[in-house]
């Protein structure tokens, strides 16, 4: 009975005899639009949006580059960050330059001693996209798992990750403040936002198996955490959402209390990245060119996200899970030859 349970909460779609992973059959999930990070999670679950895990991100970046012309970020991002940047070497090392890099690192090294629960240690990770010329891009990922991206034009790799450092910094600083944790006050103005969006009533939030009342459930299993953390869990959420998963997981008979259980304690792994890959290799020979198009409004999606500030992982994981796909199927294209 477990082993069929868990069949059924298995994050991936499947499309029937070839590729179906047991017990995974049905129609591929619909390639419509896919939701933006924080977008709400009703088409696949019934839940409100996240709240957002920061109040300090920038606007919107500009539209895109124009005749050799290069987006810069906006002003009050990059005052802010910098503001803070300084604040952070002003209390820390005292007044001079500081080194951002060493000190996002010595940050979470310091959350670390103080008792925080770093299941992958406090190593923070950098990725370089490659690149022969400037503008140069890098990728920051938290111990946590939130990502940020340099937002700034970047005529060197060391700006670039510099520039990623910066911003991760300022997110990390804030979310330190006490009005970025998960209270009971949070959760009640939460909900009553809520209920008044989807004109829902009381009943509704008290009731698990409604979607205000699985809005309230999640806020409350995460009591005392912060935005990064809750958003870092969400971001699994959306991840199924945007894959079909949650779609097939309905119609496979999993209650929406069953699926938020199982994914409130489930980390992102490779397993799940794996068999989202999966479904869309087998989208892909479904309809051809459903990749290449969903790869290309995603990079633009996480394009626009890092130069406002924003944080990048369900966009960087749609990216990885996409390319993870791509080189599936060049790899049997390879071996078909």
């Amino acid at each position: 009975m477990e082993a069929v349970r868990a069949q059924r909460l298995q994050p991936g779609v499947g499309t029937g005899p070839r590729g179906a992973r047991p017990g995974l059959t049905g129609a591929p999930a619909g390639l419509g639009p896919a939701p933006a990070a924080g977008s709400g999670l009703g088409p696949g679950l019934g839940l409100p949006p996240p709240p957002p895990p920061l109040g300090l991100q920038g606007p919107p970046a500009p539209p895109g580059p124009g005749a050799g012309a290069v987006p810069g970020p906006p002003a009050v991002l990059r005052e802010a960050v910098e503001a803070v940047v300084r604040s952070f070497a002003k209390h820390t090392q005292g007044y001079g330059r500081v080194n951002v890099v060493e000190a996002l690192q010595e940050f979470w090294q310091m959350k670390q001693s103080r008792g925080a629960e770093l299941r992958n240690g406090a190593l923070v990770l950098y990725e370089m996209v490659p690149a022969a010329s400037p503008p140069y891009v890098c990728y920051v990922t938290l111990p946590g798992g939130s990502c940020f991206g340099s937002f700034q034009f970047c005529p060197t790799k060391a700006e670039a990750r510099r520039s990623a450092a910066k911003i991760a910094l300022m997110n990390s600083v804030f979310n330190e403040h006490p009005s970025r944790r998960i209270t009971d006050d949070f959760i009640e103005k939460s909900v009553s936002e809520a209920l008044a969006s989807f004109n829902g009533n009381r009943e509704e939030a008290d009731n698990p198996n409604t979607g205000i009342g699985a809005f309230r459930f999640m806020l409350e299993s995460n009591k005392g955490k912060s935005m990064l953390e809750f958003q870092e869990l969400m971001t699994v959420f959306q991840l199924l959402h945007w894959n079909g998963s949650l779609k097939a997981m309905r119609e496979r008979q999993c209650s929406r209390q069953e699926v938020l259980a199982h994914y409130s304690h489930r980390a992102l792994d490779d397993d799940i990245r794996n068999q989202m890959a999966l479904d869309w290799v087998n989208r892909e020979q479904n309809i051809p060119g459903a990749l290449s198009r969903e790869l290309a409004a995603t990079e633009r999606e996480l394009d626009e996200a890092r130069l406002a500030g924003k944080e990048l992982r369900f966009h960087k994981e749609k990216k990885d899970i996409l390319l993870l796909a791509a080189g599936q199927l060049g790899s049997a294209h390879s071996s078909g030859c």
